[in-house]
C-alpha cells in the first residue's frame, strides 16, 4: 500500500497541481494531522491546490482522531488516503468509510514477482555493493512460489541469496541459497516431551514410566500432566471420543489435588489411553491438510468469497457471503464447495 501511495506522490509532484503529505498513524498525533489540515486549508484558499493526505496504518488511530478527518473530506479540502493491513469494515470509522473507496490488494502471482526481481538482477541493486553475479532460473521460481504474493519478502530474499553465494570471481545464486535466504517462520513444540499412551501394553509402557520419572522429579506436576492430552486425541481421535474428556479431567484433577494424591489419577489416565482403541484417521487427514498448504505452489489458497462472514455492509459489497447455503435450512444434503478452487477434488481422508 505505502509503495502505491509513493507512485501516486511522485506523479503529484510532477502535475504540480496536488500536493502530497504524508503521515503515519503509529507516530503522528493529533496536532500533527490537524497542522497538517490548516496548511491544506490555506494552500486551497490562497493557490487552489488541493492535498492529498495519506495515512499509513490508519487502523492506529483510535476513533476520535478518525473524526478529525470527516468535516474536511466532506469539504473537499483533503483527499484521504489510508492504508491498512487490518479490515477496514472494524477499524475504520462507518462515517469516515462510508465516504472513501476501498481498494482491495491482492497477492501478486510468480509471474509478477519474477517481473519484480529480473530487473534488480540486471541492475544488481539487490546487493549492498554493486557485483557481478548470476541467478539460476530456478532460484527466482523459487523465489516467486515460497514469498506468498510479497514483493518485499522476494526481494529481500533475493538480496539474502546474494549475499549467501558472494564469493569467487562470479557468484551464482542458487535454489538452495535462496532457500537458505527463506527458511519459513515456524513454531517449536517441545518433541522431547514423554509420550506413551499411543501404545497398548499398559504395564510397559516406557514412556508413562518416563513420564511419572518426570513428574515425580519436578514440584508443579501440572506442567507435566498435560502429555495425557496428545495421545488422547492423535493415535485415538474417533476410535474412543472418550478418551480426550479422560485425559482433560486428569489434567484439572492435578491442578485441583496436587501431589502426591494425583499420581493416582495420572496412573489410571495412562492406563485408559493405553488400552482404548486406536484411530489416526484424523491426525492422517489434518496433516496431509497441513502437508497440502505448506507445499502449495504460488500464493496460498485463499477462502472462498461465500464462505467468509460478512457482518459489514463493506464486505458484503465485496462479495462475502453471497451464494452460501446454510445447511441446518435444508432437508437434503447441501452440495457446495469448501475448499479453494487450488485444492478442489482433494480428499485428505483417503
Amino acid at each position: 500500500q505505502t509503495s502505491l501511495a509513493h507512485v501516486i506522490a511522485a506523479s503529484s509532484r510532477r502535475s504540480g497541481r496536488v500536493r502530497f503529505v504524508t503521515l503515519s498513524a503509529t507516530n503522528a498525533s493529533t496536532a500533527d494531522v490537524r497542522e497538517a489540515i490548516r496548511q491544506a486549508q490555506n494552500d486551497l484558499r490562497l493557490a487552489q491546490r488541493r492535498t492529498i493526505l495519506f495515512i499509513d496504518e490508519i487502523h492506529r488511530f483510535n476513533k476520535s482522531q478518525q473524526d478529525t478527518f470527516l468535516p474536511h473530506v466532506e469539504s473537499g479540502v483533503i483527499t484521504l488516503m489510508g492504508a491498512t493491513t487490518e479490515n477496514p469494515s472494524f477499524q475504520v470509522n462507518a462515517a469516515l468509510l462510508s465516504r472513501c473507496r476501498v481498494v482491495v490488494l491482492r497477492k501478486l502471482s510468480p509471474e509478477h514477482l519474477r517481473h519484480i526481481l529480473l530487473p534488480r538482477v540486471y541492475s544488481r541493486v539487490c546487493v549492498v555493493r554493486p557485483v557481478a553475479v548470476m541467478v539460476e532460473e530456478k532460484a527466482l521460481d523459487t523465489i516467486s512460489l515460497l514469498v506468498d504474493g510479497d514483493a518485499r519478502a522476494a526481494l529481500n530474499g533475493l538480496q539474502m541469496a546474494v549475499g549467501d553465494a558472494a564469493g569467487g570471481p562470479l557468484p551464482t545464486v542458487t535454489e538452495a541459497h535462496v532457500k537458505e535466504g527463506l527458511q519459513r517462520s515456524h513454531l517449536l513444540y517441545d518433541r522431547a516431551g514423554d509420550y506413551g499412551g499411543g501404545g497398548d501394553d499398559d504395564d510397559c509402557d516406557k514412556g508413562w514410566r518416563r513420564g511419572l520419572h518426570a513428574i515425580l522429579s519436578v514440584p508443579s506436576p501440572p506442567y507435566k500432566a498435560p502429555q495425557p492430552l496428545l495421545p488422547s486425541s492423535q493415535p485415538l481421535g474417533l476410535a474412543d471420543p472418550l478418551a480426550l474428556p479422560q485425559a482433560v479431567a486428569a489434567y484439572q484433577s492435578c491442578h485441583f489435588i496436587g501431589m502426591p494424591e494425583c499420581e493416582v489419577i495420572l496412573a489410571q489416565c495412562a492406563t485408559y489411553l493405553a488400552r482404548a482403541p486406536k484411530s489416526v484417521e484424523v491426525y492422517a487427514a489434518y496433516n496431509r491438510a497441513k502437508t497440502s498448504v505448506r507445499c502449495h505452489r504460488g500464493p496460498l489458497p485463499s477462502v472462498p468469497l461465500h464462505l467468509r462472514n460478512a457482518p459489514t455492509g463493506l464486505m458484503r459489497n465485496l462479495g462475502y457471503g453471497r451464494g452460501y447455503k446454510y445447511n441446518p435450512a435444508f432437508d437434503a444434503p447441501v452440495e457446495q464447495e469448501y475448499l479453494p478452487e487450488e485444492l478442489r477434488g482433494t480428499d485428505f481422508f483417503k
